[in-house]
């Protein structure tokens, strides 16, 4: 014990020299540790089990693919909200749960296809989601089932196809509308599909007519606005959809702004590798009033690698920063690797952009913006390059600290312990 109380004495010492130090820096850190208190980041579900599910035993469809085999995959509900329990106490912060449709939760040998889900069948994750005092983000799968005929769904020109998914979006509309009222949190429910074709099309204005007609149906679904936050999510591409999306960007931004209460999307890997979702949040922020994010890492394509600190992802979080945004960005976290232990990806991803969010709180904004108004340029680059080595470090231990969970050389430990206890068990069967 008297260890644990030193070290937690030399953490509070450390960040009380390292708040004076920002401190004449124009940053007032006891705030910036306060502000990030209070924003929910959403950590998604799908990590867990590879995006397998519980509703079909097929492979994973829509472009999207996990690799790798390491042991110790959730296979049931109870698994996997146990994983996330286990990630969700080590992650500091305020939380929300991103939950996929194919995630249903049966009782007693029931099965509703997509078309027919009702709330019901999530109740298991209202109830893990209340427990804990979070909100719950949602999402229709248009994916990895029988009905996504020949790489389409709502763009289908098969009449029953698009019938069939557009009652699930329906359906999710009415699941995303049960979340936020027994929550008392809203509820962003992402519409994305990997509909397109692998070859050079003879139509693109067929398949997008379809498929806008198709939401505008959902869309018309009776929701609470304040409570349900429908959004428009694009891509460039899928694995087996190389040549043409119907939901591109063009067309994502433009149903958003035709919809009233729909949001735009922006899923950092769902764009040419060369463009950068931290410029264009923004640009949305100029015309809509909220937008939403995934945020992810693509490793030359949008391969969902697990988030880190890196270039892009602090950038993202300065923008939501900058622009004085944290209460109209809703930030959820997507990516899946099955080559690692799936509950270090989750605790590392959702800590690297809690990390992102704290170093852009850390950093005197006005300041900044001022020496750029004022075109005092060569100052303006020089004061950037300090900020960078400011003692950032001792500001997130603390912050970890305050929080009840573990530093960052803490983190493997207790990763190491859950797999020899729990996960390695799964791997041998039992």
């Amino acid at each position: 014990m008297k260890g644990e109380e030193q070290e937690m004495m030399t953490v509070t010492k450390r960040y009380e020299d390292a708040r004076e130090i920002f401190r004449k820096a124009g940053v007032d850190t006891d705030a910036a540790i306060e502000t990030l208190k209070r924003v929910p980041v959403s950590m998604h579900c799908w990590q867990g089990d590879d995006v397998t599910g519980f509703d079909q035993k097929g492979p994973l469809t829509g472009g999207i693919q996990t690799t790798g085999n390491y042991p110790g995959r959730a296979r049931t509900p109870e698994e996997l909200m146990a994983d996330m329990d286990r990630a969700l106490s080590m992650i500091p912060g305020k939380k929300k749960i991103n939950v996929h449709a194919s995630y249903a939760v049966f009782e007693n040998g029931e099965f509703a296809d997509r078309n027919q889900l009702e709330p019901r069948h999530f109740a298991r994750w209202v109830e893990f989601a209340k427990e804990r005092g979070m909100g719950l983000d949602f999402n229709p799968t248009f994916f990895s089932h029988p009905m996504v005929k020949d790489g389409q769904t709502l763009s289908s020109p098969d009449a029953a196809v698009r019938r069939f998914w557009i009652e699930h979006g329906k359906a999710c509309i009415r699941i995303s509308q049960y979340f936020a009222e027994e929550t008392g949190v809203p509820c962003v429910m992402n519409i994305w599909t990997g509909d397109g074709f692998k070859d050079v099309p003879a139509d693109r204005m067929g398949p997008r007519m379809r498929y806008k007609e198709s939401i505008e149906e959902i869309l018309a679904e009776p929701f609470d606005k304040n409570k349900v936050k429908p959004c428009m999510e694009s891509k460039v591409f899928g694995i087996g959809v190389e040549s043409y999306t119907a939901g591109s960007a063009e067309f994502a931004l433009s149903l958003a702004a035709q919809n009233e209460g729909c949001l735009p999307l922006m899923d950092n890997g769902h764009y040419h590798p060369t463009e950068l979702v931290s410029d264009k949040i923004s640009a949305l922020l100029c015309f809509y009033p909220e937008i939403a994010l995934h945020v992810t890492r693509g490793v030359r394509w949008d391969s969902d690698h697990v988030l880190l600190l890196d270039d892009e992802t602090k950038e993202i979080a300065r923008e939501i920063v900058r622009c004085n945004a944290l209460e109209r960005v809703y930030i959820a976290l997507d990516y899946f690797d099955a080559s690692i232990n799936r509950v270090s990806a989750w605790a590392v991803g959702m800590r690297s952009f809690q990390k992102a969010l704290l170093m852009a709180l850390c950093t005197p904004n006005e300041k900044l913006k001022a020496l750029q108004d004022e075109s005092r340029f060569t100052e303006l680059m020089a004061v950037i390059e300090a900020v960078k080595m400011l003692p950032f470090g001792d500001v997130w231990n603390y912050y970890c600290q305050e929080c009840g969970v573990t530093d960052d050389f803490g983190l493997f430990a207790e990763v190491q312990e859950y797999e020899e206890k729990v996960l390695s068990k799964r791997a041998e069967g039992r």
